[in-house]
């Protein structure tokens, strides 16, 4: 990797930080297309190397928000050890589909499109999405409904390497009434382990591009933190239309790439 690109990197880096740390998304959702499509890596490659460097930016981010008392522990338990073993199995399911990247493109767009959607609708109509109260500090449901959610996400982890984020904050908010800044840092805090885990079944396969997912990772340790301290400036319905726009953006993007089309 030359010095340029590296440079563009770190600042593809910054960006997804920032969105990662102000969503709870890990900023996932920037790294991949730009490996893929601008970076034009092997999408096995891609995904492996952005899971790898959203660890960092998933710690970073998820201390930002325990300082500001975003996190609810008991959820994050129970998402980190359900959510571990979704992504065993989830990685397990990559190493078959890693040569099937059509497959793996359509997997990647439709595993958050209907979210983007809503979120994107919400945003626009300014709706809360939740009757919990935005001050609760607590994420509602049983541990049986939060033991399944993590499971999935975790599968959708280890085969997407998306980090559980895209799909953890809806879950949270619009399945257990979550409030959002709750929800957010919950988040990030609960797919550490799915990240760890899905990165080290794909750095073990050679999936992984090391220099890149630490220029990367640089970038979104420092743009995560400046995220983090925009959400509580931030209106839930801004917060949530933002989130929607990009995944829908990602997702129809591949999608269309997996039958063909470009955009």
């Amino acid at each position: 990797m030359d010095a340029i690109s590296a440079l563009i990197m770190l600042a593809f880096g910054l960006v997804a930080g920032v969105v990662g740390g102000l969503l709870g998304i890990g900023g996932c959702s920037i790294m991949l297309p730009a490996l893929y499509f601008l970076f034009n890596y092997k999408l096995a490659i891609a995904i492996g190397t952005t899971i790898t460097a959203v660890i960092i930016t998933a710690l970073s981010g998820a201390t930002a928000h325990i300082r500001m008392k975003n996190v609810d522990y008991n959820t994050t338990l129970v998402i980190t050890i359900s959510g571990g073993i979704g992504a065993v199995i989830g990685s397990l399911a990559f190493e078959y589909l890693v040569s099937r990247a059509d497959l793996l493109n359509a997997v990647i767009g439709f595993a958050f499109l209907y979210t983007s959607l809503r979120m994107v609708y919400e945003g626009l109509t300014r709706q809360s999405g939740s009757k919990q109260s935005q001050s609760s500090a607590v994420i509602p449901g049983s541990l049986y409904q939060k033991g399944i959610i993590g499971l999935v996400v975790g599968v959708l982890t280890g085969i997407v390497g998306l980090g559980g984020g895209y799909a953890l904050v809806p879950s949270f908010i619009y399945l257990l009434k979550s409030p959002v800044k709750i929800a957010v840092g919950t988040s990030l805090a609960s797919f550490i382990a799915m990240s760890l885990i899905s990165a080290g079944f794909k750095l073990a396969s050679g999936h992984v591009d090391l220099i890149a997912a630490v220029v990367l990772g640089i970038g979104t340790a420092i743009g995560a933190q400046l995220g983090a301290k925009l959400v509580p400036k931030t209106p839930s319905w801004a917060i949530k239309l933002l989130f929607g726009i990009i995944f829908l953006y990602v997702s129809l993007r591949f999608i269309l790439k997996a039958i063909g089309i470009l955009i």
